[in-house]
């Protein structure tokens, strides 16, 4: 395709792609996404760095973007939107930059990525300085408005990060304090990066956020303890947590998770230590937010 780029490349095995049947194409689209997580997992020590960088980030107060045109944009402004449900994090701490804007999440602008110096006046924009960390999503690593926005945002003393799918040159790696490269080859149609590319994105970015929350006392055992009950769903989970882990039936669940103001890790301090939500809420500040730390186990 005269482009060294690999998410570029043609894929020999996908040759003859408008010949198949429709399993055909099943069967073939799942074998190439069968190596993403295999790419994925080859990337797991920069994975590692970036999550220290995103927990020791939100855990000094500062906050995470992430920055990205077309499909990783996207994917970027979905992993921000999911983390206050999930984590209780307030929604200015992590935030989703797409090219293009918030229009460009439901119709393409691609001529949006051109542009570095609409990178660089988003990151501005949000007042991005020494206490925030910016990764930049490009798969094919060259997307100019997500270079400019980092560029910016090494200027304004964040720390940044680069999460793509083709092999990084040495100097990207110079210029950044963390790059992730999944290298899941080329796509079934060729440079269709919403693919293989997007779905080692998806996998990437939920490990990052998870796995900071998990650092940052958002999770105890396996569970989501500082999710926010804003739908029934979410409840009827925090109810049940506290049920399971305290012992409790489900009117004292209820209860328990009204006083705590719909926070399930307040409500937990609160029933296992024998004390108020003002005194609950300020054991977890002290414990940096670690309910096993002021609860003495795990749960059960």
């Amino acid at each position: 395709m005269l482009d060294s780029r690999l998410t570029e490349q043609r894929n020999p095995r996908s040759a003859e792609l408008d010949r198949l049947s429709p399993l055909e194409l099943v069967r073939l689209i799942n074998q190439e996404d069968q190596g993403v997580a295999e790419a994925v997992g080859m990337e797991a020590e920069a994975i590692a760095r970036g999550m220290e960088l995103v927990a020791e980030t939100l855990a000094g107060g500062g906050r995470l973007f992430y920055v990205g045109a077309g499909t990783s944009g996207r994917l970027g402004v979905l992993d921000a939107a999911e983390m206050p449900p999930t984590f209780g994090t307030r929604p200015e701490q992590v935030q989703g930059i797409i090219a293009g804007g918030y229009d460009a999440l439901v119709r393409a602008r691609e001529g949006a990525e051109d542009r570095p110096e609409d990178g660089a006046r988003d990151l501005e924009e949000r007042g991005v300085g020494p206490g925030d960390f910016v990764l930049g999503i490009a798969t094919s690593g060259t997307t100019p408005y997500v270079h400019g926005a980092l560029d910016r945002a090494r200027e304004r003393g964040a720390r940044t990060g680069f999460l793509l799918c083709t092999p990084p040159s040495p100097e990207l790696r110079r210029r950044h304090d963390v790059v992730i490269a999944p290298l899941v080859g080329p796509e079934v149609v060729t440079g269709s990066t919403r693919m293989k590319a997007g779905t080692a994105t998806k996998l990437v970015l939920n490990t990052l956020t998870t796995g900071a929350m998990v650092l940052n006392g958002k999770v105890w055992g396996n569970l989501m303890v500082d999710l926010q009950v804003t739908c029934q769903k979410l409840q009827d989970r925090g109810e049940r947590i506290l049920q399971v882990t305290l012992g409790v039936d489900l009117a004292r669940a209820r209860a328990l998770l009204g006083e705590a103001g719909g926070r399930v890790r307040t409500a937990l301090v609160m029933e296992g230590r024998g004390v108020g939500r003002e005194e609950a809420e300020a054991l977890l500040d002290e414990a940096e937010g670690q309910v096993g730390d002021l609860l003495d186990r795990g749960p059960p």
